[in-house]
């Protein structure tokens, strides 16, 4: 079955995915942070057994970290599957076939559904969600207040619990000095950017903050508005880059040193897909762009370990990751 990052999905040429989250809790059971170790389980069989009893049994595989290995877990939560606390601790998600779709049981809420959609797609991602949402609201009894909304661990999650975010790619911007200005403006509308791959390349994260006192299609809806305002601001400004013989030579150099590398450190393969991403947007590059999304999707450091079935040699990872770019690319 085709995964969900091999597609390529709507205005691909800035958006790469589109992120829905949900929290959710049971209000017979306490926070997990008040939890025995007893009740935790107890909690985690009820949760799955929900799934298992519904519709949706046959779309989803349990998966325990505590029978994983540490590189495996580190995997999931590399693809945003689960958090990286969640992978420490080594507990149970639940994940669908092609990917889509995981919900963590019993982290910081004791469920936190994550749905994911190619390209720009925030209803698509949201109506993922929401078909399991359903689910535990109709055979569990959801924590729910008919003021606050949706009861969270976290305060800043009561309301709907839910987060929305778009994944972008703003080379252009970023390059004429924009970031810092957007991210400001973003801020004063309950928004947030970040990077999404720490400092490298030029890939961000578009998130609302706000989840208190909107509907769900509220908050879609703005975040929607705001992203048609970016991807215009960026696509404007590549318009410029197509002339620009310093910007062809810089993308030309990152696309031949991705197809010739035998070593790729990640922060530099992602400096350097960033700029080929940017090279097929202005159509100096024929490479699909569904092959550079599941690229970034799959090379860091835990999944390119594991799905090589090299996770006791954590030294190969540059090696192999190069490897799989020239078998791609070239």
């Amino acid at each position: 079955m085709s995964k969900w990052f091999n597609g390529i999905g709507n205005d691909n040429d800035v958006v790469l995915f589109s992120k829905v989250r949900l929290a959710r809790n049971l209000n017979d059971t306490p926070f997990k942070s008040r939890m025995s170790k007893d009740i935790k389980k107890s909690t985690v069989k009820k949760l799955y057994a929900s799934i298992k009893n519904s519709s949706l049994a046959g779309d989803f595989n349990l998966v325990d970290l505590a029978e994983n290995s540490d590189i495996k877990a580190i995997s999931y939560a590399e693809k945003q599957y689960i958090s990286p606390e969640f992978a420490k601790e080594k507990g149970s998600f639940l994940i669908s076939h092609n990917e889509d779709v995981s919900i963590m049981l019993c982290e910081e809420d004791h469920i936190r559904i994550t749905a994911f959609a190619s390209g720009f797609d925030t209803e698509g991602a949201y109506k993922l969600a929401d078909n399991v949402d359903n689910v535990f609201i109709e055979s569990l009894p959801i924590a729910f207040d008919e003021k606050l909304g949706f009861l969270t661990a976290s305060p800043i999650n009561i309301g709907t619990g839910l987060k929305v975010s778009v994944a972008l790619h703003l080379p252009a911007i970023k390059s004429n000095g924009g970031i810092a200005r957007l991210s400001s403006m973003v801020g004063k509308l309950g928004l947030s950017l970040r990077p999404l791959y720490s400092e490298n390349g030029a890939f961000y994260l578009l998130t609302n903050q706000v989840s208190l006192g909107l509907t769900e299609k509220s908050a879609i809806d703005n975040i929607n508005a705001v992203t048609v305002q970016i991807i215009r601001q960026e696509r404007n400004l590549r318009d410029v880059m197509k002339n620009s013989e310093a910007w062809e030579d810089k993308l030309y150099r990152s696309m031949g040193t991705l197809k010739m590398a035998r070593r790729l450190e990640f922060s530099e393969f992602i400096e350097l897909i960033s700029d080929v991403r940017l090279g097929i947007a202005l159509g100096f590059f024929n490479t699909d762009i569904g092959v550079i999304g599941s690229l970034i999707h799959t090379l860091a450091n835990g999944t390119v370990l594991s799905d090589e079935d090299s996770e006791d040699e954590p030294e190969l990872a540059p090696k192999l990751r190069a490897k799989i770019i020239r078998e791609n690319l070239n």
